[in-house]
């Protein structure tokens, strides 16, 4: 097999692999997955009674 072959096999493998992976991320399936993780850095805040510092 020249070397010629195995990188256009590689380069399919990779482009197929790829928009797998997109296919994947933007499914309808995965939206409450995503959200769930999109809400994650506000998980730990405070909740607003004005809890802020007493030098304030």
């Amino acid at each position: 097999m020249s070397m010629t072959i195995f990188q256009s096999i590689w380069t399919i493998v990779v482009m197929i692999t790829f928009l797998g992976i997109v296919i994947w991320a933007y499914s309808s399936k995965r939206k409450k997955d995503f959200d769930e993780a999109a809400r994650l850095p506000f998980a730990d805040d405070p909740s607003s009674d004005n809890s802020k510092t007493s030098s304030e």
